[in-house]
């Protein structure tokens, strides 16, 4: 009772700090996990030329998107892909607002007569396009109040109709936009004349180089202040997105010699009965082994992790490094245990055979509705198409020649063969097609039904008979015991705990592992090796996680992890000491450009060869579209500046690609001028207005103000 009133007298006290713990909690919570404070929101991933791009939105189109793509791109993928789109579809929109473009009613119904006039539903009895259907279509839509309706071969409702809508018009404002610009991009004859003298125009030139190889690097001082005044020059070249630096150790759930050696013993095992006691029957009960089952498909579906396959086998399908063992084996022979790939095997001889490597067939296609490449013509059932295929093996049975039913078949490919097909057991054909070419007689007739519908198939050929053997193969596949999983999370596990007081490195290196690099920007998402692992990019880039600060992570089919934050740099410019592996060699080459021209005395391409120790070398026809220089290579500078001199003069000395050169024109090869350009307009413009739309779309977006929240909100 003293306890309770005491609690009863503080009362107060206790419900303030109970307030003040909740105001900690919240306040904190805000800090950590919104944008409160600096007028962002969780609910928007971007927001460009002040536009949102609503959270919900976007993840229910990047949903879509992956649904699309029946699983082949990544979380991150989508949603980048979605991003670039809706970047694209508002920075455009921004423009078409400026200029005041937009589809007007009669241009919408303009549009959507070119999108829907072959549709059935909207076509009078003559076949043409019918705008009072469209109306009535539109307003039938509308009634069912999110019902949706046929429209060709997909249901569609009033939303999904207006989105289509909205689609079909910003696609054509689109379209318009692109043109205004095109019509403003033209080639002059002065272009075309250039364009046709950049080839056609030539010269001889004589030259030396002075490689810059001529002078060593450890003659030629570089200070960082020099590094950071190239990198203020190219600031271009240098300014970097926020990075993180992370090293991480690997800790694989692999199968260790013990567990595969199991792995062995447990396949062995599996030959002889086995005495199993059945507290059912209360009696010891006979388990068959490999040797004695007498349904071997059975024991194998049974027994093992690859279902049985009641197919003959030649050298090229069976594992590369026992394929001879193989083949030579005896029926009921037995090999193995073997490793193939992620399996130990067990291999028992069923059958050998002498089969065919190459077939020669006619048939007679019968499609269903639904069949593979039916089109909208087939109205057969499948049991109509069988039926139909099962009259003509009946009629051939009779009398009637195969040539002579060829017509009915749907295989217009082969018709035009007699029906004929030749191919190898390698060749992609459907499995039951195959299936009886091989696996019977030539002059064997009969229906098989396969994905494309019902085939009435003659062997007419077959040829290069090989030795083939069916195997029962009983298949275990590699997998770490419960035993070896739980000594990688220990060490997994003990690593991590030694490294809150250890060095990281010397701990990896007294436990022979490799401790790998890896430098993230904020919306990657790859480990080489290790696929898509979004998790560990944004913990290394969340405002809690410090350098040297580390975690682990579980890796999906591999194991796990420990990552330590060893770098944290801001968007900027990049660390003179990262710049420096690129600005060091070019800052040495102007250095070194300087040195040589300051040597230079002579003023003839010969004598300053001889002066320099070099050798004077000649280039005939050289062009301003090509700018490898003989003997030289690319060399831009040197080539522009050859074309720049009159016929006998020397250039000044020219800070080239590999080395200072100077130049002399021998020869001037004039160009024939043409009396009409006109071909070479029309080229250069359909060059030009080709690349409008890639290069429009590149110069908006750089233009466009651009809050990207991404990795904050849905990455």
């Amino acid at each position: 009772m003293a306890v309770l009133n005491k609690i009863r007298q503080r009362s107060l006290i206790l419900i303030f700090v109970i307030a003040m713990a909740l105001f900690a909690f919240v306040i904190g919570d805000l800090f950590k996990n919104s944008t409160a404070f600096s007028g962002g929101s969780q609910d928007v991933v971007a927001t460009i030329n002040g536009k949102d791009i609503n959270r919900n939105e976007f993840q229910q189109k990047v949903k879509n998107y992956q649904d699309r793509s029946g699983g082949r791109q990544t979380s991150t993928q989508s949603m980048n892909t979605i991003y670039n789109q809706e970047l694209r579809k508002i920075v455009l929109e921004t423009e078409a607002d400026e200029l005041g473009l937009s589809v007007e009613k009669d241009e919408m119904r303009d549009l959507l007569k070119n999108s829907f006039s072959s549709y059935p539903e909207f076509q009078d009895e003559n076949g043409n396009f019918d705008v009072n259907r469209l109306n009535a279509f539109i307003a039938n839509l509308k009634d069912l109040n999110g019902e949706a309706a046929p429209l060709g071969n997909f249901m569609v409702n009033y939303d999904s109709w207006t989105n289509n809508e909205q689609a079909i018009a910003a696609n054509a404002v689109q379209q318009t936009y692109y043109n205004m610009i095109k019509a403003g991009v033209g080639t002059t004859i002065a272009e075309a004349k250039d364009e046709y003298l950049a080839d056609a125009k030539t010269v001889d030139i004589r030259y030396v180089q002075i490689p810059y190889t001529t002078i060593a690097d450890s003659l030629v001082e570089v200070s960082k202040s020099e590094i950071k005044a190239y990198m203020d020059k190219h600031k271009d070249t240098y300014e970097t997105e926020a990075t993180t630096e992370v090293v991480y150790v690997e800790f694989k759930e692999e199968a260790s010699k013990a567990d595969e050696e199991k792995i062995k013993a447990d396949l062995l095992a599996l030959k002889t009965d086995k005495q199993e006691y059945n507290e059912s029957s209360k009696n010891t009960e006979t388990i068959p082994g490999f040797d004695s089952a007498t349904d071997i498909e059975e024991f194998v579906n049974s027994n093992s992790d690859i279902k049985y396959s009641d197919s003959f086998l030649r050298a090229a399908e069976l594992p590369a490094t026992v394929k001879d063992t193989l083949l030579k084996l005896n029926v009921g022979d037995y090999y193995g245990p073997y490793k193939d790939g992620e399996y130990y095997k067990l291999s028992k001889v069923v059958a050998k055979k002498q089969m065919p490597d190459s077939v020669k067939v006619r048939h007679i296609l019968i499609p269903n509705i639904g069949g593979q490449r039916a089109d909208p013509s087939v109205t057969k059932t499948p049991e109509e198409a069988k039926k139909t295929a099962d009259s003509i093996l009946a009629k051939i049975n009779s009398g009637t020649k195969f040539m002579d039913l060829l017509e009915l078949s749907s295989d217009k490919v082969s018709n035009e063969k007699d029906g004929e097909i030749e191919f190898d057991y390698r060749a992609g054909m459907a499995p039951e097609f195959k299936a009886y070419a091989f696996d019977n007689e030539v002059g064997d007739i009969d229906v098989v039904q396969t994905s494309f519908g019902y085939h009435v198939i003659e062997i007419l050929d077959q040829t290069s008979f090989n030795q083939t053997v069916k195997l029962a193969t009983l298949a275990d596949e590699i997998e770490p015991s419960d035993e070896t999983l739980q000594e990688v999370f220990n060490k997994m596990s003990k690593f991590e705990i030694a490294a809150k007081d250890g060095d990281f490195n010397e701990l990896a290196k007294e436990r022979d592992l490799t401790v790998k690099p890896i430098t993230f920007k904020e919306l990657d998402e790859n480990i080489p090796g290790l696929g898509s692992q979004r998790n560990v990019v944004r913990w290394a880039f969340e405002e809690d996680t410090e350098v040297g600060d580390f975690k682990n992570f579980p890796i999906s089919n591999f194991g796990f992890i420990v990552a330590k934050v060893v770098d944290k740099r801001e968007k900027g410019m990049m660390s003179t000491e990262d710049a420096s592996i690129t600005a060091l060699p070019e800052i040495r080459k102007e250095k070194k450009a300087k040195m040589i021209r300051e040597d230079i005395t002579a003023t003839t391409v010969a004598d300053i060869a001889k002066n320099q120790g070099q050798s004077a070398r000649s280039a005939a026809a050289v062009t301003i579209n090509n700018t490898t220089l003989s003997g030289a290579g690319v060399e831009p500078k040197v080539v522009g500046a050859a074309f720049g001199l009159e016929e006998g003069a020397t250039s000044k000395p020219i800070d080239g690609e590999k080395g200072v050169y100077v130049v002399e024109v021998t020869k001037i090869n004039e160009a024939t001028e043409l009396d009409n350009y006109t071909s070479i307009m029309n080229r250069l413009n359909s060059e030009r207005r080709n690349t409008i739309q890639s290069k429009v779309l590149t110069a908006l977006e750089d233009a466009a103000e651009i809050e990207d929240n991404r990795a904050k909100t849905v990455y």
